[in-house]
């Protein structure tokens, strides 16, 4: 599967997984350079997974949140410990 973001291949797996109407892939499969950790709000502290959101790393984007990864999830969500997620902007693809 790849995830894309205006026509930028941001993750390249074929291990990507769905949970919850989302799909993480790999951290080794994504191209975390073109990703940049979002700076924390008072509400991402709230997440009891220990969420770290991920701007893309474009001009254009203007520091726009398009993935994330649970840095300390619960047990519901241990499948996809440290992997990235992307939000439904980002398509997925086979």
């Amino acid at each position: 599967m790849k995830a894309k973001w205006n026509g930028k291949v941001l993750a390249d797996s074929d291990d990507a997984i769905e949970v919850r109407g989302y799909h993480y892939f790999p951290r080794a499969a994504v191209r975390m350079e073109l990703l940049r950790p979002a700076v924390k709000t008072p509400r991402d502290l709230e997440c009891p997974h220990g969420v770290q959101f991920y701007d893309v790393v474009d001009d254009a984007a203007r520091g726009e949140r398009v993935a994330w990864s649970y840095e300390a999830p619960r047990p519901e969500m241990q499948a996809v410990d440290h992997w990235i997620g992307f939000w439904h902007e980002v398509t997925v693809e086979a």
